[in-house]
């Protein structure tokens, strides 16, 4: 079995953070060994970029932004997740590539091709084995979020906003549908967790 990287996506309060949870004591119960990052961040630069990026008294212009995304990924790679897959464990990562084209693409107005120019020269073929994609309504993924802390700069983007967001996620999933699952993340975690079980189960065979 070669190592994974898998990556899970969806609009804030969509359950990421607790699904990455659940996925990653999924595998180590299989005596799987894994490491959880996130994007942007996991490393220290990276982590000095997200700063940044979700400062909600930082302006900046679109593409810088998208492109901060970049740099930051390319850190993430070249320090963490390349390593971690040569050496045979497993990446599960909150938030990658599929983000950047969801909230700077389709979110922000990013030109889509521009950043299949980035993804190419800053990945090259490297792709998620396998991304998860938690789909739910922005207005209850917004009414979720709100309840855990205050917005940052992404959070505090109107309904619009997160509707173009999700619309671009749903978009990516339809150019990558043999890596991208939809998951329904507005049902309850019981549900969720027993089809995750299912998508999971063949892949730590």
């Amino acid at each position: 079995m070669h190592a994974k990287f898998i990556t899970v996506e969806g609009i804030d309060g969509a359950g990421k953070s607790t699904h990455l949870a659940w996925l990653a004591g999924f595998v180590k119960e299989r005596g799987i060994n894994a490491i959880t990052t996130r994007e942007p961040g996991g490393t220290p630069l990276g982590e000095k970029l997200r700063a940044l990026l979700l400062d909600k008294n930082e302006a900046m212009h679109l593409e810088t932004e998208a492109l901060l995304m970049f740099a930051a990924r390319r850190e993430h790679l070249d320090k963490v997740i390349a390593p971690a897959l040569a050496h045979g464990e497993w990446v599960l990562c909150d938030r990658f590539t599929d983000a950047t084209f969801a909230y700077q693409g389709s979110g922000r107005g990013a030109d889509w091709e521009r950043l299949h120019e980035l993804e190419r020269w800053v990945q090259g073929a490297l792709q998620p084995d396998l991304t998860l994609l938690f789909d739910v309504a922005p207005e209850v993924g917004r009414a979720r979020a709100g309840r855990i802390k205050t917005p940052d700069r992404f959070e505090q983007e109107r309904d619009d906003f997160y509707r173009r967001v999700r619309d671009g996620y749903l978009r990516r999933a339809l150019e990558a549908a043999g890596r991208i699952r939809v998951v329904d993340a507005s049902r309850n975690l019981e549900s969720i967790q027993q089809e995750l079980r299912g998508i999971m189960e063949p892949l730590c065979r």
